[in-house]
């Protein structure tokens, strides 16, 4: 008996041993995919952390964030999240719903009268970009630091929504993402709030985290990554024909040009600004139970996917995408444009998430974090 003892132990002490090796492999591995991105040139700089609902598992902080002065990137460097800011948006429609303020049911044109679109379209339509809504190209959709002050959203967009003033598809017939659409729950917010859209924010969700403008914020700061785009290549071609560079880039530094700060120029949909921790606190509430952002049920009713008129999933819930790795479940949402490109992510059965930033051009979900997480996953029962 004693000796049946003894072997079991020592295949747990075996086992255990194993087990640890095969997670300090596949945390090495994670380091030498990370760091393979700074050297060979794919970024200046890159963030990346991973968290549970209460502490930081791992954090990278790699490269620089400013080439010309040789600033290395750090836990108070700020990153611009672009589309991942919608997230946000869709939590504050879902706080108004639970707060008897609207239906997400409800058509958006009886709370935004100026809505252009007919009286069919649902604010869950446009939360799930299965309105039909128009989207154009938004690169050139930015303005310089210099202008924020004088910047009229209103104004410049009116000439956009003129243009594009009639629905692609019919309503839930087909995904169809839609930076107009956030724009216009921004509007709708202001409307039913009385609030200009960022205030909104800022008092119903990052000051609920107890976040503040040293961390994140709709306004450049001393501590933004400066964003780079390649040289040579595709990108710098494509973006080209959007901007004016000689007012919007500066002198190129090596194979990088960089961009001088600007802002997009639709809060809403692509405005906010922060720390990659700040968006981790974010994300840690969202972990939690009945989080301080939204109930249990609201929460659930955000990130149910959407299924379109013929009853196919879209891969969209409501702000959120979602999508599976290694057999699990996630939430994502990407943020990219000229300079910068960053994910975040939520994996709520395994209680875990991620965020990535680089301050270097990225115009398409490209899903980086499924080379990463998936070494955790693996190792996460």
């Amino acid at each position: 008996m004693k000796n049946i003892i003894l072997c079991l132990a020592t295949l747990f002490t075996i086992t255990s041993n194993l087990s640890c090796q095969t997670m300090r492999n596949d945390i090495k591995q994670i380091d030498q995919i990370l760091q393979k991105e700074i050297d060979k040139g794919n970024t200046p700089s890159l963030v990346y952390y991973l968290f549970n609902k209460d502490s930081i598992l791992k954090k990278v902080e790699l490269g620089y964030s400013d080439l010309s002065k040789n600033i290395q990137a750090n836990e108070n460097t700020f990153y611009k999240a672009f589309s991942a800011t919608k997230t946000f948006t869709a939590i504050a429609i879902l706080q108004l719903a639970e707060q008897g303020k609207l239906n997400i049911d409800d058509p958006i044109i009886k709370h935004l009268p100026s809505f252009m679109f007919g009286d069919q379209i649902t604010i869950r339509q446009v939360l799930s970009h299965s309105a039909g809504i128009p989207n154009p190209i938004p690169l050139n959709w930015i303005h310089t630091t210099e202008e924020h002050s004088e910047f009229d959203r209103d104004k410049f967009f009116a000439p956009i929504f003129k243009k594009h003033s009639k629905a692609k598809y019919l309503p839930n017939q087909k995904f169809m993402y839609s930076n107009l659409g956030y724009f216009l729950l921004g509007q709708l917010i202001e409307n039913v709030t009385g609030l200009k859209y960022e205030n909104y924010i800022e008092q119903n969700i990052t000051h609920k985290l107890g976040l503040d403008s040293i961390v994140i914020d709709f306004k450049v700061n001393s501590h933004n990554a400066v964003g780079y785009n390649k040289r040579f290549g595709f990108a710098n071609l494509f973006i080209g024909w959007f901007i004016d560079k000689s007012k919007y880039m500066e002198q190129s530094i090596g194979k990088w040009k960089p961009f001088t700060y600007f802002y997009p120029n639709g809060a809403s949909y692509a405005g906010l600004i922060g720390t990659p921790n700040s968006f981790v606190v974010y994300l840690q509430a969202l972990l939690k139970d009945n989080s301080i952002l939204l109930s249990n049920d609201y929460k659930q009713q955000m990130l149910t996917e959407n299924k379109n008129s013929k009853g196919k999933p879209t891969g969209m819930c409501l702000g959120w995408f979602t999508d599976e790795l290694n057999g699990i479940h996630y939430f994502a949402h990407p943020g990219g444009a000229g300079g910068y490109y960053c994910e975040l992510r939520i994996y709520p059965e395994r209680g875990i998430g991620s965020v990535v930033f680089f301050n270097r051009t990225g115009m398409s979900n490209e899903k980086f974090l499924d080379k990463i997480d998936k070494y955790y996953l693996e190792n996460i029962d």
